[in-house]
């Protein structure tokens, strides 16, 4: 397993993991004395245990993190100043909010009275180079009018794009409740 840090942030890379398989012309499970580790007679390696972080992913996964770092520290404003003029911010519920003055409008909160995190979970950049995504889990900690605290949570795409002086903006933020719990779901409430 090998560790990565990106501003702050550790992500875990595990090495590729051999899997051993028999032959498919050879014994199965309900053959007496059967052992899928003994001999192999072929190895397969996971494509999906280690993937290949590309410069384009490392810098958007490089750009949330300075993103969180900043408005942790910097609250609402700080959250704003992210954003390309032409920004879009959309959230469950609620209208698009439109362009980088109307979001800082709405991003009124200080740190020290909410408190916005998240996680990247994935990156991707595009063919060019000049935009990609980060996606990921958030939380959002506060207190109510009594002091007991409340978080929110769920998931967030955050859509980058390199603007005309070479610096990278958030063109898109958009945000979903978490999904409901297994079983939440899918009940049909009893005549």
């Amino acid at each position: 397993m090998q560790r990565l840090s990106i501003s702050g942030i550790v992500f875990v890379l595990c090495a590729a993991v051999a899997l051993p398989l028999k032959a498919q012309t050879g014994p199965d499970a309900a053959t007496p004395g059967f052992d899928p580790l003994s001999k192999p007679s072929a190895t397969i390696i996971s494509p999906l245990v280690q993937p290949t972080l590309s410069p384009g992913v490392l810098l958007l996964l490089e750009l949330d993190g300075k993103f969180q770092k900043a408005v942790a520290e910097g609250g609402g404003k700080a959250f704003a100043s992210w954003f390309a003029d032409d920004a879009v911010t959309l959230n469950n519920g609620r209208p698009a909010v439109m362009g980088r003055a109307a979001i800082a409008a709405q991003a009124q909160w200080d740190p020290k009275t909410y408190q916005l995190t998240w996680q990247p979970q994935g990156a991707q950049m595009g063919p060019s180079n000049d935009m990609g995504f980060t996606w990921g889990h958030y939380e959002g900690h506060s207190k109510d009018k009594n002091g007991q605290p409340v978080v929110i949570s769920g998931r967030y795409i955050t859509m980058w794009k390199k603007v005309a002086d070479g610096s990278w903006k958030v063109a898109l933020d958009a945000s979903a409740d978490e999904p409901p719990a297994a079983g939440e779901c899918c009940t049909l409430p009893k005549p």
